[in-house]
């Protein structure tokens, strides 16, 4: 039981349904469906075909929602999104980067 519980505390394991992503984020399925032709997130097809996701992309979903939501248009708001996970992750790599720089001296 430790291991499926660590798979549901994984934040890239697809463990919700559409039906459940919807409802937690608060979106259509139609919606969902468009992001994913947008790019923004590609679900997981399950050994049924079912699209599958992970709580990442259910809180990128949530933002685009959002972002849908307050009037920008679906692909700028997944362009947007797009580019702040970007720089989050280069801002990480950055940060990391340093830490090792300064640990050598």
């Amino acid at each position: 039981m430790a291991q499926s519980d660590d798979m549901f505390g994984d934040d890239d394991y697809p463990a919700y349904t559409m039906g459940r992503a919807a409802e937690i984020t608060g979106a259509s399925q139609d919606f969902l469906r468009r992001l994913g032709e947008a790019k923004l997130i590609v679900p997981i097809r399950s050994g049924g075909g079912h699209r599958r996701y992970s709580k990442y992309q259910l809180r990128l979903a949530a933002r685009a929602r959002e972002m849908v939501d307050e009037g920008i248009a679906l692909e700028a708001a997944c362009r947007i999104i797009i580019l702040e996970d970007q720089l989050e992750e280069a801002l990480r790599q950055n940060e990391e980067h340093q830490r090792r720089l300064n640990s050598a001296d």
